[in-house]
This record gives structure tokens, C-alpha cells and sequence, in this order.
């Protein structure tokens, strides 16, 4: 399995009642393996995992294991604040048969360095699946710093990270320093570019939901050097990274794909629906690149 190239953070759709839609999770499912993405990402941040219970978070990585048979390798999201919620998740979703699991770094608790390593070490032991951690400290409140990266590097299962720092100077190094085989991903479509032109891998993107076909071409042109190529689809799509960022993370994406009657418009609270404002910003960027 390749870790290189755009894996999709797919949204959650939901009914009206606010229950999963499940028929709707799988013709996403049918628009990413037909856009040509690298992979699917089900209950990360941009899927609402914080308020999926168990048995629906589990069901969800069922529906999309399901629904993409093996066309597309699924990176589950398992992780947690709390090292042992962490471990079964996962193990659930090997069992399930996904490719690989997304470790998102404990949130609001704040461990230290040490406490950072120690819970990733404990889930390697735990599970016989790759792993992939994520680094967004903006979300979590603390930084897993590049020493600690290397160290978890060196556990033979852990083949990655989401780097969503937004720090450059971090990514460098990271980048330099690491072993082969561990691949760096962006966690921003903004600077994914960016990234892979310093050698990083490709992108977990929030924009393949609604744009796979460019997504895909973009990330792979830049993985094939041809960054010309790369940077003009970077910057035409540029309004729209910024659009589906104008509010909080999943409300855009979400909303476009609402716009497009893809999924219905429909969040759980904390997460509610748009200003009506920035709506109509986001639905002339949509338009503007002839998208509704």
C-alpha cells in the first residue's frame, strides 16, 4: 500500500434527524473512487468523529470499507485522548479491514514529549496495522515536536504523519531528518503544495471531497516534479482551500456539498450551519470555478 498521493477526509453526512446517511456516505464513497483520489480518511476531524458515539464511528469505517471493495485503501480515524479508547478503536477497525489508522495527538489533556511517544508506542504494540500521526496542535494544544517524531518513526509500524503544524521551518527538518519510508503528509490543502516541493508526500485533503479530479491531478503532478503543472491548478483552486476555511472546519465543505445536493446540510452541535454571509462568499467562490 502506498501512503503517497490525496487521501479524502470525508465528511459525515447526516439525515435530518441528524443519524448517519448512510446511503449518502456511500455514493461519496462512489464520487472519490470515480475522482481517482489515493485514499479515503472516514472520522477524522473533517468527518465530526468528536460526536459520532462508538457505534457509529465504528459503522461509518464499515459503510466505507464496504463501499470502496478495495478500489481505494482506507485510513481510519481511531485515535483518542485516552491511550486505551485508542487501542480498541483500532483494533475494531483492523478487524473491519482498513488499510491503515489515522493518530490524532491527545487532545485537551496535554501530555508532555514523553507522555506523546509512550501513548502511539502503546497503541503500535497493541495493533498489527500501519499508523499514521497527527500533529495539529491548533485542535489538540500542544506540538509533537520533531525529536518525538523520529522517535516514534523508528516503531517499524508507524510509517507517517498528518502535518497540520503549519510550520514550515518544522516540516523542513522533519523532512530532512526523517527515515526513509515515512512518508510526511500535508494536513492543509493551502500549503500542501508547498509542502510536497520540499519533498513532502501528498495531501489529506478537506477540498477532494467536492474537487477529487483536480486534487488528484494536482498532487500527483507535483509528485511527478511537475510543478508548473502543480502550481497552476494549486492557484486556481487557491479561493476555494481558503473558502472551505472561512469557517470552522467541516461547516464549509459541508455546506458545499449541500449546495451541490450532494448530502443535506446538517451538523451536531457545536458544529451548526454557516453565516449567512460567509455563504454567499463561498457560493460565489463555488461558482466562480463553476462548481454549482
Amino acid at each position: 500500500m502506498s501512503l503517497r498521493g490525496v487521501f479524502t477526509a470525508l465528511v459525515t453526512p447526516f439525515n435530518k434527524d441528524r443519524s448517519v446517511d448512510e446511503a449518502a456516505l456511500r455514493n461519496l464513497v462512489d464520487l472519490q473512487v470515480k475522482g481517482g483520489v489515493s485514499g479515503l480518511v472516514p472520522m477524522g476531524t473533517t468527518g465530526e468523529s468528536p460526536t459520532l458515539d462508538h457505534e457509529e464511528h465504528i459503522r461509518v469505517i464499515e459503510v466505507v470499507v464496504d463501499q470502496a471493495n478495495g478500489k481505494l485503501p482506507i485510513i481510519a480515524g481511531t485515535g483518542s485522548n485516552s491511550t486505551q479508547e485508542a487501542i480498541e478503536m483500532t483494533k475494531y477497525a483492523a478487524e473491519i479491514g482498513v488499510a491503515a489508522s489515522l493518530q490524532v495527538a491527545p487532545y485537551y489533556n496535554k501530555p508532555t514529549q514523553d507522555g506523546f511517544f509512550k501513548h502511539f508506542a502503546a497503541i503500535a504494540e497493541a495493533v498489527d496495522i500501519p499508523l499514521i500521526i497527527y500533529n495539529i496542535p491548533s485542535r489538540t494544544a500542544k506540538n509533537i515536536e520533531n525529536e518525538t517524531m523520529l522517535r516514534l518513526a523508528e516503531i517499524p509500524s508507524i510509517k507517517g504523519v498528518k502535518e497540520s503544524s503549519g510550520d514550515m521551518i518544522q516540516v523542513m527538518d522533519l523532512i530532512l531528518r526523517r527515515p526513509d519510508g515515512f512518508v510526511v503528509l500535508s494536513g492543509d490543502d493551502n500549503i500542501g503544495l508547498a509542502m510536497m516541493a520540499m519533498g513532502g508526500d501528498g495531501i489529506v485533503s478537506v477540498a477532494s471531497n467536492i474537487v477529487p479530479e483536480q486534487m488528484s491531478e494536482m498532487v500527483s503532478t507535483a509528485l511527478d516534479n511537475e510543478i508548473e503543472k502543480a502550481r497552476a491548478i494549486h492557484y486556481q483552486l487557491l479561493p476555494l482551500f481558503q473558502g472551505l476555511f472561512i469557517e470552522t472546519n467541516p461547516i464549509p465543505i459541508k455546506a458545499s456539498l449541500a449546495l451541490q445536493d450532494k448530502i443535506g446540510e446538517v451538523y451536531r452541535l457545536p458544529m451548526c450551519a454557516m453565516a449567512d454571509e460567509n455563504k454567499k462568499i463561498l457560493k460565489k467562490v463555488l461558482k466562480d470555478l463553476q462548481l454549482l
